[in-house]
């Protein structure tokens, strides 16, 4: 499953490859607390499980990353898991809204608010620039 993809496109999915490493390095390293503040509450919030939680989603990042920059052949598929991905980690990013967790300099509702919109953008991200978003609209048409 794979598909033709422009110039711009592969550009784009190289930056989001690498913006995933770099956020999953950041997991496992100098962002460790911060990303703690993104688990949702409605989990165990015992620093053990928080930290796992922290620590096996950013092994994901690195390995979702990776696959965006080097799997060309499979980069749809990629793509697609990587929307569902930032669809699945979306309840922490509320959580951290409703909650009020001051994380990332997002240290106001407003600017915790203002985040959720990203989500979306991200998803639209990895499906347009593997291809994932046409793959998606022509098998629907189908």
């Amino acid at each position: 499953m794979s598909t033709t993809t422009s110039s711009t496109q592969n550009i784009f999915r190289i930056i989001l490859g690498l913006f995933m490493i770099m956020a999953g390095v950041g997991h496992l390293t100098f962002q460790r607390e911060e990303f703690q503040a993104q688990v949702p509450r409605w989990l165990p919030t015992s620093d053990t499980f928080m930290d796992f939680v922290v620590v096996s989603s950013g092994v994901v990042e690195m390995a979702l990353g990776l696959a965006m920059v080097l799997l060309l052949k499979h980069k749809v598929k990629v793509g697609i898991v990587l929307a569902i991905f930032y669809v699945l980690i979306f309840p922490g990013n509320i959580s951290q809204y409703t909650n009020g967790i001051d994380a990332f300099g997002l240290d106001t509702d407003l600017k915790r608010f203002i985040r959720l919109f990203f989500q979306p953008v991200l998803i639209l991200w990895a499906l347009w620039s593997t291809g994932a978003l046409k793959h998606l609209l022509i098998k629907g048409k189908k």
